[in-house]
């Protein structure tokens, strides 16, 4: 598969597979592919070359609309997509319907529990009927987290999801994340990140992205590597792991 723009290979070729019951990281420095691959991930972009399945459904064989209920994306485009007087419950809720406004469609009891219960299951238990506009940068994702849950979905696509939260609110959300990469019901997850620090425990597969191109590829311990880091990132990183989490940091050789 390659994805093509202005006559130039702005992703590929690429040959990646996600299974059921994988939790997957894709890292990489900016420019490196991955928000094209997600955008080619959650049917948001056609690839220029290749075949792209989902679930297992081929691209331009399906209705795209109907298999993008089966993936929930959270990211910073989605949260700057909501409303700053909405609550966070009705901004759950609205993700059953694919929507952002509640005027659009009809939601019932059962609806408002379970996005109330998603609330409570991402830590918002406390903030579910405050005004989005008034929450923290972590309650905020959060919020898009729980929403990328509202419909159900087999596949969860999470886009840098500690992006500009402090300590503190990552370390938080980290352990929700990994307890989330537990639930048997997610037939896969994957999360994109530039920093290994921000991998959750549990997640065990691993594709780095250099220049649209995959440079490693595979389960996290053979490819979270000094060597292929610090081919990604163009500097000499020493990379360590320990019981689920990485570091890495600038090596000084002697």
């Amino acid at each position: 598969m390659t994805v093509r723009r202005a006559g130039r290979t702005i992703l590929g070729p690429l040959d990646w597979t996600v299974r059921d019951g994988e939790r997957w990281v894709v890292l990489g420095p900016n420019g490196g592919g991955k928000t094209t691959l997600l955008s080619v991930a959650s049917m948001n972009l056609w690839s220029t070359t290749g075949t792209v399945e989902l679930l297992g459904e081929r691209y331009g064989r399906t209705d795209a609309r109907e298999l993008r209920r089966r993936v929930g994306f959270a990211g910073s485009a989605t949260e700057a997509a909501m409303r700053s007087d909405l609550t966070p419950a009705t901004l759950i809720m609205t993700a059953r319907h694919g929507a952002f406004e509640p005027w659009w469609h009809v939601y019932d009891d059962a609806d408002r529990d379970r996005a109330r219960q998603l609330g409570e299951r991402m830590g918002l238990a406390d903030h579910l009927d405050q005004e989005f506009g008034t929450l923290s940068a972590g309650e905020r994702r959060r919020t898009s987290i729980a929403r990328a849950l509202m419909p159900d979905p087999d596949v969860l696509i999470l886009d840098e999801p500690m992006a500009s939260l402090d300590l503190a609110a990552r370390e938080r959300l980290l352990a929700d994340l990994g307890s989330l990469a537990r639930e048997p019901r997610l037939r896969a997850i994957i999360l994109v990140s530039h920093h290994l620090e921000e991998i959750p425990p549990g997640f065990g597969q691993a594709l780095v992205l250099c220049e649209g191109r995959a440079l490693a590829t595979g389960p996290s311990p053979s490819v979270l590597r000094d060597d292929v880091l610090s081919e990604a990132f163009g500097m000499p990183l020493q990379v360590e792991g320990d019981d689920g989490r990485w570091t890495a940091r600038m090596r000084h050789d002697p």
